[in-house]
């Protein structure tokens, strides 16, 4: 397997989250391909250990529009 950094550019979450957040993901890509699959995974995760409602989004090519 390929040696993966993972790179936080913008959280609103504590250090510890941010770092549970890597590990899921790291979790999610060992055990699915696909990138809804993995999206899919975190984002029921943390909807179980941080409480509902989470979003995820995973790939290199979406767009967003974030207000708030």
């Amino acid at each position: 397997m390929t040696d993966r950094k993972a790179v936080i550019k913008n959280a609103d979450m504590s250090e510890d989250m941010q770092q549970d957040a890597v590990d899921c993901a790291m979790q999610a890509m060992e055990k699915y391909n696909i990138e809804k699959d993995i999206a899919a995974y975190i984002k029921k995760e943390f909807d179980k250990k941080y409480n509902p409602t989470w979003h995820c989004i995973v790939g290199r090519n979406f767009g967003s529009y974030p207000s708030g």
